[in-house]
């Protein structure tokens, strides 16, 4: 693992722990010899990790839209900055230059990218791992539909195992780095048009 692509949001919340997991795991990042890879933002939490990791040592890639950056808010101290046309290309850039994918607190964009890498995973065009980092129970909720979508047939154990869980940075980071993934039987998708009954679109 060279580099970690970390999704958050761009305000800084409203609890001083959300900034507070946002240092610790720049802090770990850079301590850790990797690469992060982020929004690329001057703002909110995005601009509290990298700037953390660069502060121990760390090297910082940022991706952003020429239509966020023509608004001032592309950070000007990283290591590297990539502009590109359109946020589905920034998703594509970040996810081809990242080696696993960390979600912490955010709002639509944070859930946009989360559900982008976790889908990669599901259709097996990427074994990255992902992680959800729960600062304060953030993502309870989330989890909880997760774990109903399982329970009720939408989504398959294996996926659902698949993705890391962690309430700290510290327990995240050694998750991320001792992940191992859960291959899912490869014909899946057949099994779920003959419980259907006809065929399904994914």
């Amino acid at each position: 693992m060279k580099s970690i692509c970390v999704f958050c949001g761009s305000s800084m919340g409203k609890k001083s722990v959300y900034r507070e997991d946002a240092a610790k795991l720049g802090k770990l990042i850079g301590e850790s010899g990797n690469r992060l890879v982020f929004g690329g933002s001057n703002i909110g939490l995005m601009t509290v990790i990298a700037d953390e990791v660069m502060r121990n040592g760390g090297e910082t890639i940022g991706v952003m839209p020429g239509h966020l950056v023509s608004k001032e808010i592309a950070h000007q101290g990283l290591t590297e900055f990539i502009a590109c046309d359109t946020m589905a290309e920034r998703k594509q850039i970040m996810g081809d230059l990242s080696d696993a994918f960390v979600a912490m607190p955010g709002g639509f964009g944070t859930l946009d990218e989360l559900a982008e890498v976790l889908t990669w995973l599901q259709l097996n065009l990427s074994e990255k791992p992902v992680a959800i980092l729960n600062t304060d129970g953030f993502y309870n909720h989330l989890l909880a539909w997760l774990d109903r979508s399982r329970d009720d047939g939408f989504l398959r154990p294996e996926h659902r195992h698949n993705i890391i869980v962690a309430d700290t940075p510290e327990e995240l980071m050694e998750k991320l780095f001792s992940f191992e993934f859960e291959e899912v039987p490869t014909k899946w998708v057949d099994e779920i048009r003959k419980d259907s009954g006809h065929d399904v679109q994914i």
